[in-house]
Order: C-alpha cells, then sequence, then structure tokens
C-alpha cells in the first residue's frame, strides 16, 4: 500500500514495525486513543487547504479502515494464540472438547427466553387483574412487626416456630411468607372494598431437596368487604387456578391452623394429570395440597384499622414455585433456581 501524503506514509510505516512487535491494545491506545497517531490525522483534515482536503482525508480514512482490519486480525490471532493454555471456565456448561458448532451462543437481546419462574407470573398477573385485583409487589426484607404482630402473633407465642426464619444483624427479617405485607396493603388500598394480590420472594432456614427450597417465590392474596364468605373465598380460588391450569377441578378443604385466620383451611385440587385415577405428580392420591387460606382473623383487620364488624374477608398464599412445576410437570424444584441451560432451553 503506498500513499501520496507524506504524514500518512510516515504513520503505515511506522504501524507496519507496531503490529510485529505490540499487543491489540497497545495498538488501539497507540493509534485510535485520544492522542493516537491516526486520531491525530483525522484532527488535521479540517485545517488542511481545499485544494488538499479531499485527497488527505481520504488517505487517513483509507489507512483507518486497514488499521481497524489489521486490529482485528491481531485480536483473533491472540485468542488462538492463547487455546487450551487459556484459563479454564468450571462454570462453563461445555467442556474444551467440545465443538464450537456445539456450544452455547451468546445470547442477545433477541435471542433470550422467559423464565418458567417469571412466565407463570406474568399469567397470574394478568388473570388477577382481569378478576379485580390491585398488585403489590412483596419486600425483601421486613421487620418482627409486619412479619408478625401485625399478624396476630403475640410475642413468645408458639405459632411463631412454625417459621424457622433468617434474621439480619439489624434483626430484619427476610419475609418467611407474603403474609407479611397484608398490614400494607390493607391500609394502602383501604378503606375496604380491598382486593389486592401480593407476589414476592420468601425465605426459610430449611433443608433444600426435590420438593422444598430455602428461597421461592409466593404469591398471597387478601380480599376484603362487606358481606364476605368462605364460599367466596373457594370460588375466587378455584376461578383463578382453573384459568391457570386451563382445566377444570375439583377442591377439596381440611381443617388447618393459622394465627391470621379464622376459620383457616388447606385447599386442595384434583390432579389435573390424572384426574384423581392417581399418578407419581399427586402421589397416587388423586389429590394435590396446594395452599393455605381462610378467613382473615378480626385483630388483623383491627390492626389496620379496618372495622371487623362492619367488613371481612379471606385470604390465601400459595408457592408460585410448586404450581409451575405442576402445570410444566417439572419433577425437582431446584431446577428452577439452578440456572442450568439444558433445563430453561425448554421453555425457550
Amino acid at each position: 500500500m503506498k500513499f501520496k501524503q507524506k504524514e500518512v506514509e510516515k504513520i503505515y510505516k511506522k504501524l507496519g514495525k507496531d503490529l510485529k512487535s505490540k499487543t491489540a491494545s497497545e495498538l488501539k491506545t497507540e493509534y485510535l486513543g485520544k492522542k493516537g497517531a491516526i486520531s491525530a490525522l483525522l484532527q488535521k483534515i479540517g485545517s488542511k487547504e481545499p485544494k488538499d482536503r479531499a485527497i488527505f482525508g481520504k488517505e487517513v480514512n483509507i489507512l483507518k479502515t486497514y488499521f481497524e482490519e489489521e486490529l482485528t486480525k491481531a485480536k483473533l490471532a491472540t485468542r488462538e494464540t492463547l487455546g487450551s493454555s487459556a484459563r479454564i471456565d468450571p462454570t462453563a456448561p461445555f467442556d474444551v472438547n467440545t465443538p464450537e458448532e456445539n456450544r452455547p451462543k451468546l445470547l442477545t437481546a433477541d435471542s433470550g427466553s422467559v423464565h418458567p419462574l417469571m412466565r407463570s407470573l406474568e399469567e397470574f398477573v394478568d388473570i388477577f387483574s382481569r378478576m379485580g385485583f390491585d398488585i403489590m409487589e412483596s419486600r425483601q426484607l421486613d421487620d418482627d412487626y409486619h412479619m408478625f404482630e401485625s399478624l396476630n402473633f403475640p410475642k413468645g407465642h408458639p405459632a411463631r416456630d412454625m417459621y424457622d426464619t433468617f434474621r439480619t444483624e439489624e434483626n430484619l427479617i427476610p419475609p418467611a411468607h407474603t403474609s407479611t405485607m397484608q398490614n400494607r396493603a390493607l391500609k394502602t388500598f383501604g378503606p375496604p372494598p380491598v382486593r389486592v394480590v401480593l407476589p414476592g420472594f420468601c425465605y426459610r432456614n430449611e433443608a433444600t431437596d426435590a420438593s422444598h427450597e430455602h428461597t421461592f417465590f409466593q404469591i398471597e392474596g387478601i380480599y376484603v368487604d362487606r358481606g364476605i364468605s368462605v364460599g367466596d373465598m373457594i370460588g375466587t380460588i378455584k376461578s383463578y387456578l382453573e384459568a391457570f391450569l386451563d382445566t377444570t377441578l375439583d377442591i377439596k378443604i381440611q381443617p388447618a391452623f393459622f394465627p391470621f385466620t379464622e376459620p383457616d383451611v388447606e385447599f386442595t385440587i384434583s390432579c389435573p394429570f390424572c384426574q384423581k385415577a392417581g399418578c407419581s405428580v399427586c402421589g397416587h392420591s388423586g389429590w394435590i395440597e396446594l395452599m393455605g387460606c381462610g378467613m382473615i382473623h378480626p385483630n388483623v383487620l383491627k390492626e389496620a384499622g379496618i372495622n371487623h364488624k362492619e367488613f371481612g374477608g379471606f385470604a390465601w398464599g400459595f408457592g408460585l414455585d410448586r404450581i409451575t412445576m405442576i402445570k410444566h410437570g417439572i419433577e425437582d424444584i431446584r431446577n428452577l433456581h439452578g440456572g442450568d441451560l439444558n433445563f430453561l432451553r425448554q421453555f425457550s
């Protein structure tokens, strides 16, 4: 390559030597940095006489294009030289012997997919919005008052032992249930009628296995108005579950105990996979115990400033992870938080 402009030719010859002795990073700084040689030539274009400006600008841009091409080649050569001597990433979802064409491709804005939990959350938010519920996200850290006292757990109450909670040094609590938001929601959306769902993360100090995680999603729901009954609660829960699972369900309720509801029940649905015939998903019982629910305790309403003699309501809380597993036939809850690309590609 030959340049008529002496300044350009001088830089071109120097570049030929530097390409053999300097790294790609050094070259980029020396030639295209703020004080780089090619950058200086580009700045001179405007100061040239009109008759010289066109040819000078053309040659500077040819040199710049040539340099960028050579810089790319230098970067590729560096990668090839490193080869197997480069540091191995033990977290990579392939080994060094995996052919390039079989390795996962870098994700772009168009090539990613929605995580199955987020997809389920979006579906539920859409269902609840169409049913007339407001949406309020739960907190990641809360205090003892909202976690226990506002929910009818007096200090020293043995029911507190039901929740083996984490605590920070400041005595804040990563919520063990989204019920921690009930008091705030009732005050925020009150006076009644109040219809709100509260999705968020929950944290419990317990061992993990195929059906239990220490960190999981939960969706709390509360409905407060005049004349609310257990029948309203059963109908509401059955309606949104059938909409999500896209099937007709039989349901059963059985007694349970929660300090913040009275009466309290466990909500059980017929297995959507075997129609009560019995399968591995339902433990061959034909039924799946899905959530706790009940009529909101008068003390919880009073604590939120609501007249419990005039208004009543119900609340429920279910694990988003578990119902996502049911819908998609996922056998191990740990897959939902493990980041396994092979697992996540099934939902792309």
